[in-house]
């Protein structure tokens, strides 16, 4: 393991990184922090505001602020923004400082997930399956690129998955120790 003992959650928008991350944070006692919800806490509006007024650079430009705050952080559970890793300089602060976990899923899948979703601008497209695609194929390999483990979302419950994350973790950890 890289880094301090945090963890951090990547992956595609609906791949489940912000509920499982509140189970694995309250399962190892840790502080669990999305970034996106911190971003709209410091702005008071919701992303697609932020997207609106200031367009995805501006909102990229507070994620890598965020993200920096965060990362300095000890002990801590992160759920990132889908997009986070496109920002070379994130991806570096989330492989040095913890424990990053791929939680993948396949677009179809997400689809599913996010399709009556209103908070996903990204998404605001005539064709969001088509989107979706075109984001998983961008960002798949930056996902790989910092992961410690992928871990497949599938079919399985959210607890189901948390279970699984805590235990590839307390495996890794024995073995950085």
């Amino acid at each position: 393991m890289r880094g301090a003992r945090n963890v951090f959650l990547v992956g595609m928008m609906g791949a489940g990184k912000t509920t499982a991350g509140r189970i694995i944070a309250r399962k190892l006692k840790r502080d669990f922090h999305d970034s996106d919800q911190e971003i709209e806490r410091r702005c008071g509006v919701r992303i697609p505001v932020i997207f609106e007024i200031e367009g995805e650079a501006g909102f990229r430009t507070r994620e890598s602020a965020t993200i920096a705050e965060l990362v300095a952080l000890e002990d801590i559970v992160l759920a990132t923004g889908g997009g986070a890793v496109l920002a070379q300089a994130n991806r570096r602060h989330l492989a040095s400082r913890g424990s990053v976990i791929y939680l993948h899923a396949r677009p179809a899948a997400l689809y599913e997930r996010v399709r009556q979703d209103k908070n996903r601008p990204l998404l605001a497209t005539v064709d969001p399956m088509a989107r979706l695609e075109q984001l998983y194929a961008e960002r798949d390999p930056l996902y790989r690129e910092i992961a410690d483990m992928v871990v497949d979302t599938g079919r399985q419950s959210v607890q189901s998955l948390a279970r699984q994350l805590l235990t590839q973790l307390k495996e890794e950890w024995k073995l950085s120790a």
